[in-house]
């Protein structure tokens, strides 16, 4: 057999595999071919091509990998019996911005499914791995791994989101950004959970400093949080001028102005001091029914 014959014959092995993972991803893509794929055994099939030594079959065999596990819990359960999220993490780090997408995508897809299989996906080393990925330059990498963060977050990973925020303000807006903070507001509620909860909470908020990421909060966050979300506002706004200036054009001082707070309450005291931040005339301004008093005062006015 010539060299080049034998050049052919790694070359057909190749082209058949990238053949089979496009194929399987392709089919994994429509609901009425999962059984029959689960049951020729796909999972274990795809597992040895997750360490492909060609780019291309390891991406596509960890996009056929979520399309699957995105299907059914016992589908995210077998990638977890396969033992594949342990090399699926491990290779992370030292891939292209393509595997790292199509792997966030297999870590949100089995941890969605249960608190079980998401605390899979963290004693694997999942979060560390995706906090990673959030200080990727590619948007796309950073959004798939905030997604996932955002699904673990819904689970009881209430530590570890704590410890992940605590290392830069960019993580802190990270878990912020992924939705985490609507999940610890219902731990709060969990006396079992409510300490730790708590402390995390205020770990992540405190850390935020990019006040637009919290603006939200302000109209979304329940009772027991909306005193902390406040609170940073509060610390921030003194020392930022840029900050003052977009709190007024985007609407967040005139929806502070409508907070219902108890009079000599912390709540009350973090309004007060933002409120500070601002000329008397433009807090008036936001004040609620002012409105009515500048159309009272036309009303009465009398043109010399």
């Amino acid at each position: 057999m010539s060299q080049r014959q034998i050049i052919q014959v790694f070359e057909q092995y190749q082209k058949s595999r990238m053949q089979f993972v496009q194929t399987v991803a392709d089919l994994a893509n429509r609901p009425q071919n999962i059984e029959f794929l689960q049951n020729a055994g796909v999972m274990s099939l795809l597992r040895p091509l997750m360490l492909d030594v060609v780019p291309g079959i390891q991406q596509t065999a960890a996009l056929a990998l979520s399309r699957l596990a995105d299907h059914s819990y016992d589908l995210a359960e077998a990638v977890v019996n396969e033992d594949i999220l342990p090399q699926l993490v491990h290779s992370l780090a030292s891939q292209n911005r393509f595997y790292k997408k199509a792997a966030a995508s297999v870590l949100r897809a089995v941890a969605k499914h249960s608190p079980g299989l998401s605390q899979a996906v963290v004693e694997c080393g999942g979060v560390d791995a995706l906090v990673l990925c959030l200080e990727d330059f590619d948007p796309g990498v950073k959004e798939a791994a905030a997604w996932a963060l955002g699904i673990i977050a819904r689970h009881d990973a209430t530590s570890t989101l704590s410890d992940i925020s605590k290392h830069t303000a960019e993580l802190a807006q990270a878990v912020v950004d992924t939705g985490a903070i609507a999940h610890l507001a219902q731990m709060i509620l969990n006396p079992d959970a409510k300490l730790k909860s708590k402390e995390a909470l205020k770990s992540i908020l405190q850390k935020c400093t990019y006040l637009p990421g919290l603006e939200s909060l302000l109209y979304d966050a329940p009772s027991n949080i909306l005193k902390h979300v406040v609170c940073q506002f509060s610390k921030v706004l003194p020392h930022d001028s840029k900050a003052r200036r977009l709190f007024v054009t985007s609407g967040g001082l005139k929806k502070v102005q409508e907070i219902d707070a108890e009079p000599g309450s912390p709540l009350q005291e973090y309004i007060n001091a933002i409120n500070s931040c601002f000329p008397e005339e433009i807090v008036r301004y936001y004040s609620p029914g002012y409105s009515e008093v500048l159309l009272e005062r036309l009303e009465n006015y009398q043109p010399a």
